[in-house]
């Protein structure tokens, strides 16, 4: 490398200056793009905002839809299997009450309360259908 600087020259030097004053730092962003940027920033945390509260429910539908075709044809007296047959697997089969099966069905549209419920009960004795309650309330609230 000394062959080299030997012909072509040293590099020249800055000359040792004492600076007076610190160089001013130079903003990372440019005023008018500041305020754009705010802008932006502003609406998008609205749009969020606003959208969150807007937020899409599906329809709920929950137990055994039971037609009013095959609960007429339930009659006191049917077996379970014959009962089980018509109207399906009940809903709520307590083991601590083996003598009753109960059928509930309730629909949900978004956030709105259930539009259709029913709930109905059967009773049985000996493995045979003793009562059927059809008119029960369920909570206004579901």
């Amino acid at each position: 490398m000394r062959a080299y600087y030997d012909v072509v020259g040293s590099p020249a030097l800055a000359p040792n200056r004492l600076r007076t004053t610190k160089p001013r730092p130079k903003p990372d962003v440019e005023p008018k793009y500041l305020m754009h940027r705010l802008l932006i920033l502003a609406l998008i945390l609205a749009t969020l905002a606003f959208s969150s509260g807007c937020v899409y429910r599906a329809n709920l539908s929950q137990g055994n839809l039971i037609k009013q075709e095959d609960l007429d044809q339930v009659e006191i007296g049917m077996t379970r299997n014959q009962v089980r047959f018509l109207l399906g697997t009940p809903l709520i089969d307590d083991p601590f009450h083996t003598t009753r099966w109960d059928y509930v069905y309730f629909v949900r549209m978004g956030r709105d309360d259930a539009t259709f419920k029913r709930w109905v009960t059967i009773v049985f004795e000996n493995e045979i259908v003793a009562a059927i309650r059809t008119d029960q309330e369920l909570k206004p609230n579901l």
